[in-house]
């Protein structure tokens, strides 16, 4: 029987009691019937008090199995037809499926969980009271710990790693260099945040880049040796080659004891001249180099862009003129801020702008841009555009290589410097470029 027909038949036989009652009451029936049948209602209304209280209870029983996620319990069913049997199997059937989702739900987090643990980076998550949730095997390999409870651990192991884990926001990076039994690290740490049910929470990755970092390294000093060779190479080989020349005319007089003629001295003269231009040569390429491994550490402080684009345009004005340069500058907003060392900001524009009069010369269309902006991640974006010839794509790669120069007349130093001034900055230079068409240099600093 469904409980809802269980429910309305015990009503209505109620109902049917309570009209006659009323019925014999209204006819004068005797006392004792009268007082049988209200012996007989009250039954009713507490067996019926008696059957809802139960079901109640079941019901409540039930949801409160629910709201503590314990779907073990089996409600009895007998099989005799009753409304109570009814609602058994319908409890049974949903805890059942609960049950099925609960476990779908588990093998899904560990599989995530295990899938987490057995990532080469290092990941961890913390709330907002430093309580680690999740510390996966990568992160505590990189660290040398066995567990971390709370991030102000992090602090006793490093404490660059603890400040940028604390001050980094969503799509910060940092580079920390820490030590450890197997020898220094290099860990790039990213940190997101994230909301999850109104609870704020920190993911932090960690990644050992120290190999790709040696490489890298390995590779630019092939890259720098193979350029340094080149270039000293080609002022040793003709100083060498004359000083020999001359060193044997000269013996070969000497060994017949013939004097010098006018002729000859003004030819050894020439020669010893050669000689030390080269030699000056050497030591200003020399210069160059030493500029690199000494550049001053940025003395930070607000720049207003509009001035500095006004100061240089004053200060290239000759030059553009002289060149017939058209020369653009728009900021946006015009009363942008940055925070950085002017003096070597000022160095690293100044260096792009000459290169891109250069990179106009022999061009019809002679315009030079200079832009500031904000892009859509809240980095201070500059960049220098210019209508030159473009530089080859072969050549791309390799501009920002110490001595390495397209042009006819150059050291090869100016953009070197300006991409170590930028990482001083915290920043990055890049360049897209495309022959014919000109050459964009983007200077982008970090909010």
């Amino acid at each position: 029987m469904d409980y809802k027909v269980g429910l309305l038949g015990r009503i209505i036989l109620l109902a049917i009691s309570l009209f006659l009652l009323a019925y014999f009451i209204l006819n004068g029936a005797g006392v004792f019937a009268i007082s049988l049948f209200i012996i007989l209602i009250l039954a009713q209304i507490v067996f019926f008090l008696s059957y809802a209280e139960s079901s109640f209870k079941k019901v409540r029983q039930f949801l409160d199995n629910i709201k503590q996620d314990n779907y073990t319990n089996v409600y009895p069913v007998k099989f005799d037809g009753t409304e109570t049997d009814d609602l058994h199997i319908e409890f049974n059937a949903i805890l059942a499926k609960l049950l099925e989702d609960q476990a779908e739900k588990e093998a899904n987090y560990q599989y995530f969980r295990s899938v987490f643990q057995h990532l080469s980076i290092g990941l961890i998550t913390f709330g907002e009271d430093g309580k680690v949730q999740i510390v996966n095997t990568a992160a505590k390999r990189m660290l040398n710990i066995l567990q971390l409870n709370n991030i102000t651990e992090v602090e006793k192991i490093n404490k660059e790693l603890h400040h940028a884990i604390h001050s980094l926001r969503t799509g910060g990076s940092e580079l920390i260099k820490i030590a450890h039994p197997d020898g220094i690290m290099q860990l790039s740490v990213y940190v997101i945040e994230l909301v999850l049910r109104d609870t704020k929470f920190k993911l932090v990755s960690l990644q050992n880049i120290q190999s790709e970092l040696e490489e890298k390294e390995m590779e630019a000093w092939q890259n720098l040796v193979r350029v340094l060779t080149h270039e000293i190479m080609n002022s040793i080989a003709p100083i060498s080659s004359l000083a020999s020349t001359v060193k044997g005319d000269m013996e070969s007089k000497m060994d017949i004891n013939e004097p010098i003629q006018p002729n000859d001295l003004e030819d050894y003269l020439m020669a010893l001249s050669t000689i030390e231009k080269r030699s000056e040569g050497m030591i200003n390429f020399v210069s160059d180099f030493r500029s690199l491994a000494h550049i001053p550490t940025p003395k930070f402080q607000t720049i207003r862009l509009k001035g500095l684009f006004d100061q240089l345009e004053t200060l290239m004005q000759h030059q553009f003129d002289t060149n017939k340069i058209q020369f653009k500058k728009h900021i946006e907003p015009e009363n942008l801020i940055l925070f950085g060392d002017q003096t070597l900001i000022e160095q690293v524009l100044i260096n792009l702008i000459q290169n891109a009069i250069q990179a106009v010369e022999d061009t019809v269309s002679r315009i030079i841009s200079l832009d500031a902006f904000i892009d859509e991640s809240g980095k201070i974006i500059l960049e220098i555009t210019d209508s030159g010839r473009g530089i080859e794509e072969d050549a791309l790669p390799k501009i920002f290589i110490p001595f390495f120069t397209t042009k006819k007349k150059g050291s090869g130093i100016g953009l070197s410097l300006s991409k170590q001034i930028m990482r001083r900055h915290k920043g990055n230079i890049q360049v897209r470029s495309k022959l014919g068409e000109g050459t964009t240099f983007k200077l982008i600093f970090n909010a």
